[in-house]
């Protein structure tokens, strides 16, 4: 997907603030780590067309408004993912501004995931 430079730019931004992990450290943070959340910030049309099996799911659109209410503990290691790991920088990012202090943004996203043959399911 081509993106815009402002966009781009917004981005860049907060990945200056965010700490990214790729699959294979989720995978090593996943297995010290049971409790830890996989967090889907896509839209709801491409979480039910597909999505990691141990995810759950809140659109990067309502992040600010519900993340408190399902996960009210901001010590709690929170991984997000997005389709390629641009929504989920800018959904950390606002996390963190939240007062979350152990969230990571998967790089790669959901085609990361796909490509590394995680579970999906659909």
């Amino acid at each position: 997907m081509l993106h815009s430079p402002g966009f781009l730019r917004v981005v860049d931004d907060a990945k200056s603030r965010v700490h990214e992990i790729t699959v294979d450290q989720l995978r090593e943070r996943l297995a010290a780590n049971p409790g830890l959340v996989l967090l889907d910030v896509r839209e709801d049309h491409e979480w039910v067309a597909g999505h990691a099996a141990q995810a759950q799911h809140l659109g990067k659109g309502i992040v600010e408004r519900d993340i408190e209410t399902k996960h009210p503990d901001p010590e709690a290691e929170i991984v997000m993912y997005c389709g390629g790991g641009y929504r989920s920088v800018l959904s950390c990012d606002m996390a963190k501004k939240m007062g979350y202090r152990n969230v990571h943004s998967l790089v790669g996203g959901y085609k990361g995931l796909v490509a590394a043959g995680w579970e999906i399911v659909r």
